[in-house]
């Protein structure tokens, strides 16, 4: 049964039922919001879009992270860049972790990173003695160079290590610490254009890695800081010195325990 419209209509509900019935006969939908809300529109638009480039990062992290976990990496940026700096290319092979002497893993964990087995990621003992001592001690653990040499690149500015604090706890998460120590062994610079300790071994000393005595172990450890500058066949006396001492810190993380979340 229709519904028939009242005769009489009031001030406010004749106004309202006119700017209705204008709006259905234009095809236009009523205005609606106050005034605050629609200068807000814009900012819930960027809101929205930023969560999603968020979430579209976080995913990329992720997945980028977990490929890395079960698949070896290729060469890395760095690796390439070298490769085209030198006009060429550069040596580089994988090699598994069970295939290098277990000295090797425990002499780089003495020198770059003693408490490798103790941190997730971040070892703030050394963060707080770098601020204290100033720029000339380094505080970046295995786990951030491997983000650094896998992920990122090379230099220092705060995008970088912006993103390498993002990026260093998922890889902890994700990873193991056996995980870890592999992939920094195969994708660190022991050389001008030589990287991964396989090729470092045949270079410097004409042995495969699994055969490596704990003094060349040492040498090659005591090399990363400085690949370019520094030669573990012909050490100069400092770095003779610094190997010794990495030798002792290698047979001491064995000895207490440190050691073991890498080793089988």
């Amino acid at each position: 049964m229709p519904v028939c419209k009242p005769l009489f209509l009031g001030p406010e509900t004749a106004y309202s039922w006119g700017v209705a019935r204008k709006a259905k006969s234009s095809g236009k939908s009523p205005k609606r919001g106050t005034w605050a809300e629609r200068a807000l529109a814009p900012y819930r638009w960027l809101r929205k879009w930023l969560v999603r480039l968020v979430l579209v990062a976080a995913i990329v992290v992720l997945g980028g992270v977990a490929w890395y976990s079960v698949m070896n990496p290729g060469q890395t940026p760095y690796m390439r860049f070298e490769a085209r700096r030198l006009g060429g290319t550069v040596d580089h092979s994988w090699v598994p972790l069970s295939a290098v002497a277990p000295v090797m893993a425990r002499s780089v964990v003495a020198a770059e990173d003693a408490n490798f087995c103790l941190h997730w990621g971040f070892d703030m003992e050394a963060i707080r003695a770098a601020l204290e001592e100033g720029s000339g001690r380094g505080a970046s653990t295995l786990s951030q160079q491997v983000v650094k040499n896998v992920y990122l690149w090379q230099g220092r500015n705060w995008t970088r290590k912006a993103l390498e604090a993002v990026i260093t706890p998922v890889v902890e998460a994700m990873w193991s610490k056996r995980r870890i120590i592999e992939v920094y062994l195969n994708v660190a610079e022991f050389d001008e254009g030589v990287f991964g300790v396989d090729a470092a071994a045949q270079h410097y000393f004409g042995v495969a890695p699994g055969n490596m005595s704990p003094v060349q172990a040492a040498r090659l450890a005591a090399v990363l800081p400085s690949p370019k500058t520094r030669s573990a066949a012909q050490p100069s006396q400092r770095l003779a010195r610094r190997a010794a001492a990495i030798q002792d810190g290698a047979e001491t993380i064995r000895r207490d325990g440190r050691a073991s979340c890498f080793e089988d």
